[in-house]
């Protein structure tokens, strides 16, 4: 492994991000974090001479633009993007008010772009580079009642990552869509994950899967975030990075399943898709 790159990565003072950053400060990375609170960090990851933690308000293009140049003004360069910062917002999507679903595409989306928009004239310069951005498996399924906002703001994160990849591969630079499933992290918890603040009652299937979001499955996760973030390292160390990597068995399980739903949905209606041309 080539433990020269330089990682920076959002959204590191819990979940996913934190577990990515400890285990390339101890694998010897030269690793940017950011979260809102730099004191987050600190109290969390502690203090390394390969490891820079840096306040940021990952809606605030200028906050952003800052975090990137101190980071190449520190490690002479940014190798791997990780874009992981954002948080869950519950609720069906009359529940929702504008200002809610909004903020939840501020952080989940506009956050991602002001990262991406920052790091690639560095990237594009040195004509070499991998943005990893973390979707969900919700951000290929959205059969989820109550998640609607959320899961359009995942979709969103897996469709710009595709135009990426396909806008910077003769620029030399990478893009992964990351699709994790159920991790034990506190993305489950207070302060990841929103509630609607006006919920209708008579939403019932919402309310269940609430239900059992807030206390039946939290503690009970499949995934190993220690694990998930060797699968990181692995994918930034690979020449042939995927454009869709699937993160978990339950992830890697709801895909193929949702696959062969399309796959059947296509071969049903062939000919009256195809009945639309001249």
């Amino acid at each position: 492994m080539d433990t020269n790159k330089v990682w920076f990565v959002t959204g590191a003072s819990k979940g996913l991000g934190l577990a990515l950053v400890q285990t390339l400060i101890e694998k010897g990375y030269k690793v940017a974090a950011t979260s809102r609170k730099q004191e987050q960090l600190q109290e969390s990851l502690g203090t390394a001479v390969n490891f820079l933690p840096l306040g940021v308000d990952i809606v605030d293009e200028a906050s952003v633009k800052s975090a990137i140049a101190k980071t190449i003004e520190q490690f002479g360069g940014i190798d791997v993007v990780v874009n992981n910062a954002g948080y869950g917002q519950l609720g069906t999507l009359e529940e929702l008010t504008d200002k809610e679903s909004r903020e939840n595409f501020d952080a989940n989306v506009f956050g991602t772009l002001n990262v991406i928009r920052a790091a690639m004239p560095h990237l594009r310069a040195k004509k070499s580079g991998h943005i990893i951005n973390i979707s969900s498996i919700a951000g290929f399924l959205g059969g989820f009642p109550g998640w609607g906002i959320y899961n359009a703001t995942k979709f969103a994160v897996a469709g710009l990552t595709e135009a990426l990849a396909a806008e910077v591969k003769s620029l030399g630079v990478k893009a992964t869509i990351v699709y994790p499933g159920y991790f034990k992290t506190n993305f489950l918890l207070q302060g990841s994950l929103r509630l609607a603040e006006s919920p209708i009652a008579d939403y019932k299937e919402a309310r269940d899967l609430e239900h059992v979001h807030q206390h039946d499955i939290p503690g009970n996760q499949p995934g190993d975030p220690a694990k998930a973030a060797l699968a990181f390292i692995q994918l930034a160390e690979s020449e042939n990075a995927p454009l869709h990597f699937f993160m978990g068995s339950d992830s890697f399980n709801l895909a193929g399943a949702k696959i062969q739903g399309v796959q059947s949905d296509l071969a049903t209606n062939e000919a009256l898709s195809k009945s639309t041309d001249y």
